[in-house]
């Protein structure tokens, strides 16, 4: 019999250099779509006018952000000033494009499979993760540049230029979070692209568990999408009626799920607990900037009620969140066997929204620090847009730099449990809703 050279996962040398070439289009396709995400939202952000040809490290940098990376900030000019700094929040808008396109190009590469086999999937996952590491590396490599930028208020920079003071603001990947994250990414990417989708093949041992996860994993992310859904439509009107279309689109482009995934667990009351100092410098709704404002020294709690306090109509994301969900369990018990149980699809879906939760409280952390001093003073609180004018563009890239802070960070405690017990009922009335659209003849969970 002679055996096929041509598929990937056989022993010959043309099977092992498909495989390869496979993984390399996995991994160049999520590249180039992150990068492409992340270009067009930082030129609407002004990026392109970057001085000393920083654009492509800015680029690089956002892309290391956007897989769980940090950046820091270093920089000054010896003894007289000095910066310090670090950046650490995922631009999310960058990340679900490069999830997408990876999920998509690796299950393009399985179309035609019904079963794969489990060496076979692992095999292909794991020369796509040690491409994706070579990448990570040379992608941490590549977020790094330097500016030179002004020090102050008129009379100070006239001050530092006397002394021949020209700080120099530089910014780089940190390599281990950048790789080490950065893998953890493409797993999760993988994981859920097999535990969402049904085109997915799957080990023979393993079909038998697809129902018990597909039908929830699948109506949880269609909440997500319908999230950044409206949060898109909201942002291209505020756009139009508010005028600042470059600024509302470069947020769409670098952060929308940022906000409307932190705005789905507020929605079902999970609270996130930070502090901002200055001003974001971004387009984001102004009760959120608002909530985070407190005290020096202390947390502000951004929760469904402190939103209410700044802008009334924020109890909206309570009954949007419920409809959505209940909406998410009728269509996962809809698509269930009719042997599930309602108790059964009722505990899924309250363990699967709890792990969405937990991902969105994780992906949702932002923490931003900065301060430029001379000789050791600082000079004042400026927002946090000044810093990324320096760093990720602006009409004026040597623009002063103050201080100030940015935290934002779930209580995961709290908004686990809740939204366990969120899914827990949601799940129960879908599945009841669900019994009653079934065909004749089907039997019902409730009856078993």
């Amino acid at each position: 019999m002679r055996q096929p050279t041509g598929a990937a996962g056989t022993a010959g040398p043309p099977g092992i250099l498909r495989g390869w070439l496979d993984a390399l289009a996995v991994v160049l396709a999520g590249l180039a779509a992150m990068g492409a995400v992340a270009a067009l939202g930082l030129w609407l952000a002004g990026a392109d006018d970057l001085p000393e040809g920083g654009f492509p490290s800015v680029l690089a940098a956002t892309v290391a952000l956007a897989v769980g990376g940090s950046v820091q900030l270093d920089g000054g000019d010896g003894d007289f000033a000095s910066l310090d700094a670090g950046i650490s929040a995922m631009p999310l808008s960058v990340s679900v494009a490069g999830a997408v396109v990876i999920a998509e190009v690796f299950l393009r590469q399985l179309r035609h499979r019904a079963v794969a086999g489990g060496a076979e999937l692992l095999g292909r996952a794991a020369r796509t993760a040690l491409l994706w590491l070579l990448a990570l590396v040379l992608l941490a490599l590549g977020a790094k540049h330097t500016f030179t930028v002004q020090i102050g208020p008129d009379l100070v920079q006239s001050i530092g230029s006397a002394l021949g003071l020209t700080p120099r603001v530089g910014f780089h990947a940190d390599t281990p979070s950048t790789v080490g994250i950065g893998f953890a990414w493409l797993l999760l990417v993988l994981a859920a692209t097999f535990a969402v989708s049904r085109r997915a093949p799957l080990p023979p041992a393993l079909l038998r568990h697809q129902l018990a996860v597909r039908p929830v994993a699948f109506a949880l992310w269609l909440v997500l999408l319908a999230y950044l859904a409206i949060g898109a439509a909201a942002g291209v009107i505020t756009a139009i009626v508010h005028g600042n279309a470059r600024q509302t689109l470069a947020v769409v482009l670098l952060a929308l799920p940022d906000l409307v995934w932190l705005a789905f667990g507020l929605g079902l009351g999970a609270p996130w607990h930070g502090h901002l100092v200055g001003g974001l410098g971004l387009p984001v709704p102004k009760a959120l900037s608002d909530a985070l404002h407190a005290p020096e020294g202390q947390q502000a709690t951004v929760d469904l009620g402190t939103l209410t306090d700044q802008d009334a109509t924020a109890w909206w994301l309570l009954p949007l969140a419920a409809l959505l969900l209940l909406a998410a369990a009728f269509l996962a018990a809809h698509r269930s066997p009719p042997t599930v149980r309602l108790w059964q699809h009722a505990v899924r879906f309250a363990l699967a929204t709890a792990v969405a939760v937990l991902l969105i409280g994780l992906w949702t952390r932002m923490d931003a620090q900065y301060g430029l001093s001379v000789l050791g003073v600082g000079l004042g609180q400026g927002g946090l847009g000044d810093l990324l004018s320096t760093v990720l563009g602006s009409d004026n890239p040597a623009a002063t730099l103050g201080s100030g802070s940015l935290t934002l960070r779930p209580s995961l405690p709290v908004a686990v449990p809740l939204a366990a017990a969120w899914g827990l009922t949601t799940g129960t009335l879908g599945a009841l809703l669900a019994t009653r659209t079934r065909h004749k003849g089907e039997v019902r969970p409730a009856e078993r």
